[in-house]
C-alpha cells in the first residue's frame, strides 16, 4: 500500500504498526486503558492478516513469561499492559533485561492503586524506571505509531539486544482519534528487516539463560546490564536519525520548542508537551521568555542532550506526574536535580506535581503553573516540590 493519512485511534494505529513490523508472538492480558490496543491484534491475527502466535494468558506475569521465552527462541516479540499489570508482571520484568531479552511494550502510563484508579500519570512507569528497560516517551498518535518500528529497530540491534518500553499517556492518547500517517510496507521492510538474533536458543545448540548467580559474579552482571543501557544511546540516536531520513519525522531524546533564547523553560514527558507549546506561544505574545524542553529518551538518560539544551537558563519548571513519598520531589525533577548538580551555569528547578489519576491540566493551569514556578524561582524559593491543583 501507499502512504496513507487516516484519523484513527491512537490504539488501534499502535496495533497496526506492531503488525506492520511483522511481529511472531503476541502475549498480553487484558487492563484498562491499554487493552484495545491487544484486542486489535488478537482480531487482526484471528482474521489471518498477521502470521504470528498470539498468547492470551492468564495474567500479565504470565504475559512477560510467555515474551521471555519467546524473545529467547529469537521471536519477534510484542506485549502490552498498564498500572496493576505492569506491577503484577514487575519480576519478570527485571528479568528480561538482565538475560538481554529484545522486545517492544506499549505501556499505556495509568496511575497505580491504592486508592484504585483506572485514569492517567506516571506512577507506574517510575516504578520500574531502574530495571533495565530503555524506555521512550511519546506525546501524540504519529510518535506511538513511529516508534514501534523504531522501539525493534533498536531492541532487537545485535549491539544492544534489551527490552523497550514505549510509555504513552493512557486515555488522554489511547483512547484518542488522531490524525496518523501510515507508512507503506516496503518503506517499514526497508527499516525494520526480519529479526536474527545472534544468541536465540535452538535445540542444536543448546545453552543455560538465566542461571542463578553467586555473590562472585552478580555484581558483573548488573555491571553488564548498566553498560548496555547506557551504550544504547548512539544506536537510538541513529535509529531516529534513519527513520527520519526515510519519513521526514525526525525524534531526539531531548526536543525544545522556542527555548532557545529562553529565560524560562517547562519540562515535559508525554502527552503535556503539545498543550505546553501552546501556553509558550500565548506567553510569548505576552512578552514571557518562556519555552519548553521535552525529555523523549528517559532511559538511558541524555545527560549531555539535557544539560547542552538548559545550561544557562535561569530556572526550569519541572512537571512530574508521580510522587516520590518522603522523597525530595518527583522522580523526573529529582533526576534533573541530579543531572545539574554542580554544573556552571545550572538553572534552578521548580517542581510540580500535577495531572495524577487524570486529573485535568488546561492550558490556564500550565500558564499558572509556568507564572508561578517563575515567581517562585526569582524569590529562591525551589525546595521541594508543589502538588498543583490540591484541592481544601
Amino acid at each position: 500500500m501507499a502512504t496513507q493519512r487516516k484519523g484513527i485511534e491512537v490504539s488501534i494505529a499502535m496495533a497496526d504498526a506492531v503488525a506492520q513490523a511483522n511481529v511472531d508472538v503476541i502475549a498480553a492480558y487484558p487492563i484498562t486503558p491499554q487493552t484495545h490496543i491487544v484486542e486489535h491484534l488478537s482480531e487482526i491475527v484471528a482474521n489471518g492478516e498477521l502470521d504470528a502466535e498470539y498468547v492470551p494468558v492468564e495474567s500479565e506475569h504470565s504475559a512477560m513469561s510467555v515474551c521471555c521465552g519467546s524473545s529467547a527462541v529469537g521471536a519477534r516479540t510484542f506485549t502490552s499492559t498498564s498500572s496493576q499489570g505492569l506491577a503484577l508482571m514487575a519480576e519478570i520484568f527485571y528479568i528480561a533485561a538482565s538475560m538481554r531479552l529484545p522486545m517492544v511494550m506499549a505501556l499505556a502510563n495509568r496511575s497505580l492503586s491504592g486508592p484504585l484508579s483506572i485514569w492517567n500519570d506516571h506512577t507506574d512507569t517510575m516504578m520500574v524506571r531502574d530495571a533495565g528497560w530503555i524506555h521512550i516517551f511519546v506525546e501524540n498518535g504519529q510518535e506511538c505509531y513511529d516508534n514501534v518500528f523504531c522501539g525493534f529497530r533498536i531492541s532487537e540491534d545485535p549491539d544492544i539486544m534489551l527490552p523497550l518500553a514505549i510509555n504513552l499517556d493512557g486515555f488522554i492518547l489511547t483512547h484518542m482519534i488522531e490524525p496518523v500517517i501510515y507508512e507503506d510496507n516496503e518503506t517499514i521492510r526497508k527499516y525494520l528487516p526480519d529479526v536474527r538474533m545472534k544468541n536465540a536458543l535452538h535445540p542444536d545448540n543448546p545453552v543455560s539463560m538465566g542461571c542463578f548467580a553467586m555473590p562472585e559474579i552478580y555484581t558483573e552482571a548488573q555491571m553488564s546490564r548498566e553498560h548496555g543501557v547506557r551504550n544504547s544511546y548512539p544506536t537510538i540516536v541513529k535509529a531516529w536519525q534513519e527513520w527520519g531520513d526515510l519519513t521526514g519525522r525526525y525524534y531526539k531524546p531531548v526536543e525544545m520548542y522556542r527555548a532557545d533564547d529562553a529565560d524560562y523553560c517547562i519540562v515535559t514527558m508525554g502527552s503535556y508537551g503539545e498543550t505546553a507549546m501552546e501556553v509558550v506561544d500565548a506567553l510569548r505574545e505576552e512578552g514571557e521568555k518562556v519555552g519548553v524542553v521535552k525529555i523523549r529518551l528517559w532511559r538511558p538518560f541524555p545527560f549531555d542532550d539535557f544539560r547542552k539544551a538548559v545550561l544557562g537558563k535561569k530556572s526550569l519548571i519541572v512537571i512530574d506526574r508521580a510522587i516520590s513519598f518522603g522523597g525530595p520531589g518527583g522522580p523526573v525533577a529529582s533526576e534533573l536535580r541530579s543531572a545539574l548538580y554542580g554544573k556552571p551555569g545550572a538553572p534552578t528547578i521548580v517542581n510540580y506535581v500535577a495531572g495524577l489519576a487524570g486529573r485535568d491540566v488546561s492550558r490556564n493551569d500550565f500558564k499558572n503553573i509556568i507564572l508561578e514556578g517563575k515567581a517562585k524561582a526569582e524569590k529562591g524559593e525551589t525546595d521541594g516540590f508543589t502538588l498543583y491543583g490540591l484541592r481544601g
